[in-house]
This record gives structure tokens, C-alpha cells and sequence, in this order.
């Protein structure tokens, strides 16, 4: 897959048309990785999985943000933090609070662990079902998002399961058991891509649950790769449960949040595969694009900062 560092931090809140945007980059700051997921854990800090790491585990970024004004205000490294176990392509990163712990999905292995602030595993994981466990390990589980109103996780794989045609997006408890599912329909990409699918799920401060599908198209000389990204909204309220078969509900409906278009040309270089997002604020959103690891140069690590404005401007 397309995955590398290049790390989109955007502050969001409907309606759309009411956002600024400040693009920053802390080269000195950030080391070069293959960044694919984050959540907020406190004190101005951010977990953060790289898909390419050498082991196991997470990185921990101080990033400060002025709310008010928009800008992340500083970036500081501290460290990545180790399971002592083999990389197993990490992909997505949720903070439970109630534990002070992190929750890891893997598309190597599809399973969800948890582990302690210290990058140590707990021994504890999503009791994950087996169809979610035998599903493509280049399209498994790509998401994860803990929603601390429901006490739920969510998760899903960037492609339907095998013989299926929707995502089926599954719920978990407090208890780490699986509890409800949840289907989901994708788009159908509309010319030929190199990659495709649900990349992200984040569980919304307000109850809502926003999808991440992304559309990349890169040529062989990669020059001329473009990004298509939508982030849709959906409520899991307005499920209701189907009479024939109370564990799944009916197809969730959607509806655009976000879309985003990014290229690299031989002028043109904000190309963005976005991967991962979390809500460390009401109504803000900090998102995560993978550049390959800086892809021979030609990628940067942004950091993209957006703020409600005031309507009466």
C-alpha cells in the first residue's frame, strides 16, 4: 500500500463552508515514518502507529493547539514506545479512557490488542469474530475508533468481507465482546484504482460516526498519482434491526462530510492518502495521510489545522 509519514492534522465541524486552514510542517520535529492512525491521549498528546515500524507498537507526539487561532503551536517527538514484538502492520490507534489504555488493530494478524501507555501489551483483545480474522490481510482491518458515549469500539476491513458486498462494521463492549453489527455501503470506485476503501472510522464527541474512503490512483513513474478522499457521516441510532437477522441491522445511510483531491505533478505536491483521524476536541479533527515515508523526497509531512470561523465575518 500507498503509506508513509505525511500527517494531515485538520480541525473540522459542520457545516463546511465555515472553515480556515493553516498548513504547518515540523521537519526537525517529526521523524520520517509510515504514519497510519492517531488518537488524543491527554495533555496534549497523540498516539500515533506507523504501519512500517521496526517493532510493535506506537510513537507519542506533543503537539499543542491554539483553538482559537487555529495553530499547532509547537511538535515535539517523544519517542516511540515498544511492545518488544514483530511490526504486524499497524493501522489504526483508539484511547479508552476508563483504562488509560490504547487499543492497536493489525492487518497482518486482524486482531485488536490492547496495551498500556508504556507501548507494553495488557494480554487482552477485541474478542474478534472469525470472519473479520480470515479476511485479506491487504484488506483487513484498516479502522478503529472507540466511542466513549456508547462505551463501543467500532472496527471494519477496507474491503467487504469475502462473499459479501457491504462492509459490515462491528461493535464491540466494554467487555471487549462483540455485540452489534452494523453494515455499510461503500462507493464503487469509478475508474480503474490502485487502491481503495474504508481506511478509518472515528466515533464523533456528538454520537455520529464519520467513514474514511479514499481512491488512489498512482501511474508507474508516479507522477501524475492522485487522491481522492470522502468522509461520510452516518448515525448508528437510525439502525434499526432487520427481522431476519436481530445481529446485524439494516444498511446504515450516509451522507458527505468531507471530500478532498490532492496530486503530485512536477509542480504540484499535496498529494494525501489519508488514513486515520480522532476527535481530541468537540468538534475538532486531527487526520492522519500516509506519504510512504516522505516518498523519495517528494512528500512532505503537513500538518493542516482547520477552526470554525466566526459567521459574522
Amino acid at each position: 500500500m500507498f503509506k508513509s509519514n505525511l500527517i494531515l492534522i485538520a480541525v473540522l465541524l459542520v457545516p463546511l463552508s465555515l472553515f480556515s486552514q493553516r498548513l504547518q510542517k515540523f521537519p526537525r520535529q517529526i521523524p520520517a515514518g509510515n504514519y497510519s492512525g492517531i488518537c488524543a491521549i491527554g495533555d496534549d498528546c497523540y498516539a500515533v502507529v506507523s504501519d512500517k515500524s521496526e517493532e510493535d507498537g506506537f510513537f507519542v507526539f506533543r503537539m499543542p493547539i491554539d483553538t482559537v487561532k487555529g495553530k499547532i503551536l509547537s511538535a515535539e517527538n517523544l519517542g516511540f514506545r515498544s511492545s518488544g514484538l514483530p511490526n504486524r502492520d499497524m493501522e489504526a490507534i483508539c484511547y479508552r479512557p476508563s483504562t488509560n489504555t490504547l487499543f492497536i488493530s493489525g492487518e497482518k494478524d486482524n486482531e485488536v490488542y490492547e496495551y498500556t501507555l508504556d507501548g507494553k501489551r495488557t494480554g487482552r483483545r477485541l474478542a474478534m469474530p472469525e470472519a473479520f480474522r480470515k479476511a485479506d490481510s491487504n484488506y483487513g482491518l484498516e479502522s478503529l475508533t472507540y466511542d466513549t458515549r456508547r462505551h463501543l469500539f467500532f472496527t471494519t476491513t477496507e474491503h467487504p468481507l469475502k462473499g459479501d458486498t457491504l462492509l459490515c462494521i462491528q461493535a464491540f463492549d466494554d467487555n471487549l465482546q462483540p455485540v452489534r453489527q452494523f453494515l455499510y455501503r461503500p462507493d464503487v470506485p469509478v475508474e480503474k484504482a490502485y487502491l481503495y476503501g474504508v481506511s478509518e472510522l472515528c466515533a464523533l464527541d456528538d454520537g455520529r460516526l464519520l467513514v474514511i474512503e479514499r481512491e488512489i490512483r498512482i501511474p508507474k513513474l508516479k507522477i501524475g498519482a492522485t487522491s481522492k478522499v470522502r468522509i461520510y457521516v452516518v448515525n448508528i441510532d437510525e439502525a434499526d434491526a432487520t427481522p431476519e437477522e436481530l445481529y446485524r441491522h439494516s444498511v446504515l445511510k450516509k451522507a458527505l462530510f468531507m471530500e478532498k483531491s490532492t496530486a503530485l505533478t512536477v509542480v504540484k505536491r499535496n498529494f494525501s492518502n489519508i488514513e486515520g483521524l480522532c476527535e481530541p476536541f468537540p468538534g475538532f479533527l486531527l487526520m492522519v495521510a500516509d506519504s510512504q515515508n516522505q516518498y523519495k523526497g517528494l512528500l512532505r509531512d503537513w500538518f493542516i489545522t482547520k477552526r470554525k470561523e466566526n459567521k459574522s465575518r
